[in-house]
């Protein structure tokens, strides 16, 4: 597999989710997917694509897992929607169970990931998220196939 690097501006939040939807389509179970930015960078957006990209929920009923860690879309084929952001220990993380998620070949997708620090997870997409204004983001997507 060969690693690419790309950058994407989205001017919407439909655009954000449809970009979501097409990185959905290269990932295939087990996948680790990590995100990064700011608040109100678009994280959920993304995820929202993604999920529902991989036909596992509709995209109104995906929501950001802050105050419960751990979403769970999908019956058979699944993906752990993980958000970070109220994470304040590292005994909190190791509890998360990643391992365990993906070793059920589930995608599975970390939301603040900078403050994740389990090096022996190797992630097959790692994105980026950056506010350019109100309405635009800068995504650099790391990983995948070309």
């Amino acid at each position: 597999m060969t690693r690419t690097t790309r950058s994407v501006i989205t001017s919407s939040p439909e655009e954000t989710t449809a970009l979501g939807r097409e990185l959905a389509a290269g990932l295939q179970p087990p996948a680790l997917v990590l995100l990064s930015g700011e608040l109100g960078a678009g994280k959920t957006m993304l995820v929202k694509g993604i999920v529902s990209g991989l036909g596992l929920a509709r995209e109104e009923d995906v929501t950001s897992p802050s105050f419960v860690f751990v979403h769970v879309y999908g019956n058979g084929a699944r993906l752990y929607h993980v958000d970070l952001y109220r994470a304040e220990h590292v005994a909190e993380l190791e509890t998360l169970g990643l391992d365990d998620f993906l070793a059920e070949k589930a995608v599975v997708v970390v939301e603040w990931a900078e403050r994740l620090k389990l090096p022996a997870l190797r992630p097959a997409l790692r994105v980026r998220m950056e506010a350019v204004s109100d309405s635009e983001r800068r995504i650099l997507v790391e990983g995948g196939e070309r």
